[in-house]
């Protein structure tokens, strides 16, 4: 593949995985509101806002594949998770399909299935149970995925990111830490696997403490490099000076996102779950 558009492309993960793709896919096109600071000679960046869907379509012209990180990242109102991620997710697809793009790896999020209890243990077949209007809207994005790879033949991956970053800080993201050169891994599986129709895998690293199973991932050849257990003294020693959340601390979505305008009878809904 060689012409592939990163969205979200100064935000901090795209950030990151700019330098780590270029050497993989030297015509790499870089999408976002603006451009980087440090925009590099020889990288193309194409302004193009996500809910504009001409400026999304002229920035997928010429492309093979996509790597979408772009939109909100995290829980915000309705009326910005529904421009950004929702009519914006939609009219980044709709490009890809006009501009005849083959591939698009989507990064989902964790927060799809925010509301299981941190004792389950779940795979890719569980139903969802996002924990946000952000997770609810990457759940859609996932939903885009498998109508376009269906009905339109572009293959996809979705991706269900935990957490992001050189290594685990807390005790919840020794569960679900993804090393930035597993995250490679993953997006070249997404573009490149011959026969991939539609997929849904997390975006985790090899952990130890994970609550979830991980098996369409390495059903689909990804063997995790990165182990957050090398990492549990500094952060098991860091959570102990995290405010205590009850919502947040038992559900797998963690705090502020589970936590966050949560209303309901826990003590009832600990026992029905």
């Amino acid at each position: 593949m060689k012409r592939v558009l990163l969205t979200g492309a100064t935000g901090g993960v795209g950030t990151r995985l700019r330098s780590l793709l270029k050497p993989v896919y030297p015509d790499l096109v870089l999408s976002d509101l603006k451009p980087p600071a440090d925009l590099a000679p020889g990288e193309t960046f194409i302004a193009a806002d996500l809910a504009d869907a001409d400026a999304i379509e002229a920035a997928c012209a010429g492309v093979e594949g996509i790597v979408h990180l772009g939109g909100f990242s995290v829980e915000g109102p309705w009326e910005t998770i529904l421009s950004a991620n929702i009519i914006g997710c939609h009219n980044l697809f709709e490009a890809a399909r006009k501009q005849g793009v083959k591939r698009i790896v989507f990064a989902s999020s964790n927060h799809v299935m925010g509301f299981y209890p941190r004792s389950h243990k779940i795979g890719v077949e569980a139903i969802p149970r996002p924990d946000t209007r952000y997770g609810l809207s990457k759940l859609f994005g996932e939903g885009l995925g498998a109508l376009y790879a269906h009905k339109h033949g572009i293959g996809t991956l979705s991706i269900r990111i935990g957490n992001f970053g050189d290594r685990p800080i807390d005790e919840r993201r020794l569960a679900i830490w993804l090393q930035p050169d597993d995250l490679v891994q993953l997006i070249r599986i997404g573009l490149e696997k011959p026969d991939l129709v539609y997929e849904v895998v997390y975006g985790m690293s090899d952990n130890k403490r994970t609550w979830w199973d991980n098996a369409a991932a390495l059903r689909l050849g990804y063997r995790p490099q990165g182990r957050s257990e090398d990492f549990a003294a500094a952060a098991l020693e860091a959570q102990k000076s995290l405010p205590p959340d009850p919502v947040g601390d038992f559900f797998q979505g963690g705090s502020p996102f589970c936590s966050q305008e949560f209303d309901n009878d826990f003590e009832v809904l600990k026992k029905l779950l």
